[in-house]
Formats: C-alpha cells, structure tokens, sequence
C-alpha cells in the first residue's frame, strides 16, 4: 500500500497538470463513480491526507481515492498511450493538455466537498504527518489511547485513526532506529520510547516527500535519524526488505514476520530489538 510520502508526491504531480484547469472530459468504470458530473467545471486543488487523495472541483464537487495495494495515479500528455488497460481505469480526468488515470483503486467516490468533514473515513484520520504542523502531541495520545493498549506497536504505527501517513515500511524502520520491539504492546512502551518513535517517523517521511527513492538512513538535513550512523554511505533502509542479511548495525540476521489483521511483514533485528526492548 502506498505510504503518505508517495500520495504527497502524487497530488504534487496531479495538482502541477490540473489545478486551474477546465474539465473537458471525464469519466469513471460504467458501474462506478458518475464523474460526468464535474465536467465543465474547473479543478480547484489537489491534496494528499495520510494515504487519502482528494480532487477539489468549484463546483462544490470532491473525487476522493485509496488506493491500498493496487491502485495508482497516471498523468498522460494528450493523445499519449496509457501504460495499463484501460479496463482498469476506475476514473479519467482530461484538461485542455493532460490526462489523469487512475487505475485499480477500490475506493472512488464523488461527494459534496461540504460534507468532507462528515466522511466516515476521513473524520476519523489521526493527524496527518505530512501536514505544515503536523499536531505531534495529538498521534501519541491516540497511539497511546485505551483502545490500544494491547496492540503490538508495530501495528499501532499502521492504524491511520492514530496518525495518518506512516505504512509498512516506515513501521519497520523506526522501531529498527530507536531499538524498539515492534511486537511489545503500546501499554508496555516507555513513553518516552513512543515520542521518539512518532518524531522519527515523521521526520523520515516529510524528508521522502519529494523523493520516491525512499531513504530512511538520513533526515532531510543529511544527519543520521538515529544517535550514531549506520551503516554505509548509499545504504537507504535498514531492515525492510533485508530478511536474512545481516544487520547494519551489529550483523546479526534480520528477521521478518507476516501479522495483523491485514497481514503486513515487519522486519526487525531480534540483537538490537530483542523482546520487551522499548519498555
């Protein structure tokens, strides 16, 4: 699933070829969202929140998409070939000189930009990490509310209700920087612990917003997220990705593991993270 780095990047690029702009054309799958609607209307903004991608139209019209596992955003020129099918474009957006794909979504929706704020999905959003100011206190006490106490930390830092943006690869990441044991309960993380983890993770992907070579090795100023370097000069994550290479930090093996309830595989290095690290 697309982390909220790649969504920033996306309504980056969606916004630069349709923000102004008129809608000449536009369409969704002959089942799906009426997109119809909005043509002859002009765009009037794009934005990513957490995982979210919202198109703004004046008149007074919002395209919302998730994209989850499969789903992705194209920009084409005019008359340029499409790189998948389009059988499996679930919403099209032509201007005077573009054309916007989305392709494979699950979730394509029109709705009263008035009503945004009610949207069951989005309403619900812990504070978005890519935000200006992203609101720090507010992720960790949702992250460490009542409700979640018994969840392992690695699949509280993916409960978008807690904070939204962070995904399976950032999770592994910043339990791997601050030595945290991704499956210890949040009840059981020393508060401390929690911040770091939340500070860290939202300093790494603010830092990838712009890059889709995701680099969790160094922040946005090129100093190591961690107390100390790791690694080499080039290495871009630490454990995703790794399992059964040895560690950057002490060489030991990483491990990896499928769990949750949307089964998701954390990495993590059981030397620097033995069980119960973090409490």
């Amino acid at each position: 699933m697309p982390e909220g780095d790649t969504l920033f990047r996306t309504a980056t690029v969606l916004r630069e070829v349709l923000a102004g702009k008129a809608v000449r054309a536009a369409r969704g799958r002959p089942d799906g969202v009426a997109l119809g609607k909005v043509v002859g209307s002009r765009v009037e903004g794009v934005q990513s929140i957490g995982k979210h991608l919202l198109i703004g139209f004046d008149n007074g019209l919002s395209l919302h998409t998730h994209l989850r596992m499969n789903g992705s955003w194209h920009r084409y020129r005019t008359a340029e070939r499409w790189r998948r099918s389009a059988a499996r474009a679930v919403a099209v957006i032509e201007v005077s000189d573009a054309v916007a794909v989305c392709f494979d979504a699950p979730t394509v929706e029109l709705l009263d930009t008035r009503a945004l704020s009610l949207h069951p999905t989005l309403a619900a959003l812990g504070p978005d990490l890519l935000a200006p100011e992203p609101d720090i206190a507010e992720a960790i006490h949702r992250l460490s509310s009542a409700s979640r106490q018994e969840m392992p930390l690695g699949e509280a830092l993916l409960d978008q209700t807690a904070m939204a943006g962070l995904g399976n690869v950032y999770r592994s990441e910043v339990c791997f920087i601050e030595q945290v044991d991704p499956f210890l309960a949040v009840g059981r993380v020393d508060l401390a612990a929690l911040r770091r983890v939340v500070i860290v993770g939202q300093r790494l992907i603010h830092a990838n917003r712009e890059d889709p070579a995701r680099t969790t090795t160094l922040d946005a100023t090129g100093a190591p997220p961690g107390p100390s370097r790791i690694g080499r000069p080039g290495d871009r994550l630490y454990v995703y990705g790794r399992a059964g290479r040895p560690c950057r930090r002490c060489r030991t093996p990483i491990r990896s593991k499928v769990t949750g309830a949307l089964p998701r595989r954390t990495y993590w290095c059981p030397t620097c993270q033995p069980a119960g690290a973090g409490a």
